[in-house]
């Protein structure tokens, strides 16, 4: 009898022992462990071992689980506050990188400007000083309107601006430089007293006192500041759109998967299990599905900005564009000069008889003194005074100034977005993948597949984009998110745009150095880090404050040839070019 009890007991003992084991191995201490280190929710949801009556609408499972009701409504929450938290870091790099250099772009422009602006102002206080008070406003007019234009701010046309700067300059050329008698005959700004003003300035484009300059001018501006406003306009676009697309919200379906990927496998007390990467990759591009969609239209948008890159800074061609100014407006008072008497003939006919004051055409330069004074008696110079305004060209400039002094140039700017948008222009095609391996997927031995611990996924893995979501075992797909929908329509439609306003932009294959319009992007030496270029393609200079008259003094002009009635007036207006120019240059140097 007694050996019965003692194999009972025994009995009874072994099967506890079996119970508390069972019971110890199915805690759910690791469970409230992870609950607390992720922040999801209040440690008292969290059961003390599982349980097989839970009423879950994600994670059902038939066997004991660690998770109530109340914790699946916080994994919700936690994975959709985490889900996009880790897209918006991604798409922060990018959105970061946009805005970024749109500022850089837009000082670098500002910076251009200002400098050409100061350019000007210094040929008329330095070589027309009897004009340079009164043309100020309208200098100030016309690289305002340069600006707008660059920015896209405003209805600005570049050819307005410039046919009204010198519609305002040809009475001052023609009452103080080629007729200098007229000066007090004229005063800027009357209406009753300024019959003759007004008469110069309606009837200039008839006349044509600036021969083929101004024209000449416009269509250099043109050319160029359209490059730079298709890309400032760009780049606004991509800031809007990258805005939006932080917005967009995943759906209902999204959430209950990502829920099960990363949370359902807790509930049996696996907290370090990581999804297969096949499981993550059918997640991730259903809940990504319309973000996809966007890939066609954002790598289009991404070449359009890498063209525009090339064109506004590959040659230089926005900065010697505004450089060059101050030799068409110079150009075009010297061609008035050149043509007084014919001018003046005009004048009278048009305006009525305005002076009887000779023409001083004779005269090939302005009357500004030039002749090089004493060293050590600067002050009695003519233009003396003005030597501050001459003095920003040895300020910073945009442009590489110095070897030793290495702004960022306009070039130095556009190869850095150049390097920096090209790792980009995938971006929302490998999104999901991005996500997959950065946090959620990982090949190991075993992985979590939804529903169990498996070797391997073995469903199959649909592509990106909301149609190949049909096939998708994980995650429904309804259709494409309207707010994304939206963002792809305007992105398409600015692709369109830019086609109509530039053609052929964002479908060039490659940009050739010997076509003067490459931006070096693929190595880390280049002309503006004062490296020797070797081989046979050159690298494009930058320009110098030591280049920078020479460079808009040689503009070739022969572009808008001037077709002249006799040939001694082309002898004539070569001689008087070239003794303006060395003057202007001896000038120059003198106060440098």
């Amino acid at each position: 009898m007694s050996r019965v009890n003692v194999s009972w007991i025994i009995t009874v003992l072994a099967v506890e022992l079996v119970v508390l084991s069972a019971a110890r191995a199915h805690s759910c201490r690791e469970v409230k462990t992870a609950f607390q280190v992720r922040q999801i929710g209040p440690l008292k949801w969290v059961p003390e071992t599982p349980a097989t009556d839970v009423d879950l609408s994600v994670c059902k499972y038939t066997g004991p689980s660690c998770c109530t009701r109340k914790m699946e409504e916080s994994y919700r929450a936690a994975v959709l506050r985490d889900t996009t938290q880790n897209i918006r870091s991604y798409s922060f790099e990018l959105k970061f990188l946009i805005s970024e250099h749109a500022t850089a772009f837009q000082d670098t422009f500002q910076s251009l400007l200002s400098f050409s602006q100061s350019h000007l102002t210094s040929l008329f206080e330095s070589m027309y000083t009897s004009v340079s008070s009164s043309i100020a406003p309208h200098i100030i007019c016309l690289f305002t309107d340069l600006s707008h234009f660059l920015q896209g701010t405003g209805n600005v046309s570049v050819e307005t601006a410039v046919h009204c700067f010198f519609d305002n300059l040809f009475p001052l050329v023609h009452t103080h430089i080629v007729n200098p008698g007229m000066a007090g005959s004229i005063s800027m700004g009357a209406s009753d007293s300024n019959q003759l003003g007004d008469c110069l300035r309606m009837t200039r484009q008839d006349i044509n006192p600036f021969g083929p300059h101004p024209r000449a001018m416009a269509e250099e501006l043109v050319s160029a500041l359209r490059a730079g406003q298709a890309f400032s306009l760009a780049l606004a676009v991509g800031s809007e759109l990258m805005n939006i697309t932080d917005t967009a919200e995943l759906s209902k379906e999204c959430v209950r998967a990502l829920v099960r990927m990363h949370y359902c496998s807790h509930c049996r007390g696996l907290t370090l299990i990581r999804a297969c990467s096949g499981y993550c990759l059918n997640v991730m591009r259903g809940c990504l599905a319309s973000l996809s969609e966007l890939h066609s239209p954002w790598r289009q948008y991404v070449a359009v900005l890498q063209d525009l890159t090339h064109m506004v800074a590959g040659a230089h061609n926005l900065e010697l564009a505004l450089l060059r100014i101050r030799g068409h407006i110079e150009e075009a008072i010297l061609y008035a000069q050149l043509h007084g008497p014919r001018l003046t003939a005009t004048v009278d006919k048009v305006c009525g008889h305005s002076t009887n004051v000779s023409s001083t055409t004779a005269r090939t330069f302005p009357s500004t003194a030039v002749t090089p004074p004493p060293a050590n008696n600067s002050q009695h110079v003519p233009g003396a005074d003005k030597i501050g305004i001459l003095a920003h060209l040895h300020s910073p400039l945009p442009l590489k100034s110095s070897k030793s002094d290495r702004g960022r140039s306009l070039k130095k700017v556009a190869r850095e977005f150049v390097g920096d948008i090209s790792r980009y222009k995938s971006f929302f095609a490998i999104l999901p993948e991005t996500l997959c391996e950065g946090e959620m997927g990982v090949d190991e031995l075993t992985c979590w597949s939804g529903d169990d611990v498996v070797k391997s996924y073995n469903g199959r893995v649909v592509g990106s984009g909301v149609h190949a979501q049909r096939q998708n075992p994980e995650v429904r797909v309804r259709g494409t998110d309207p707010v994304l929908l939206e963002v792809k329509d305007r992105l398409e439609q600015f692709n369109q745009e830019i086609q109509v306003f530039l053609p052929g932009v964002g479908y060039r294959e490659s940009w050739d150095d010997d076509t003067g319009s490459g931006v070096d992007s693929s190595g880390d030496c280049d002309d503006e880090d004062g490296c020797e270029a070797s081989g046979k393609s050159l690298a494009i200079p930058s320009l110098t404050e030591d280049d920078i008259s020479k460079k808009v003094m040689k503009v070739p002009f022969h572009e808008s040839p001037i077709i002249w009635s006799k040939p001694a007036s082309d002898a004539s207006l070569s001689m008087a070019s070239f003794i303006n120019i060395i003057l202007t240059l001896g000038l120059q140097l003198f106060f440098i």
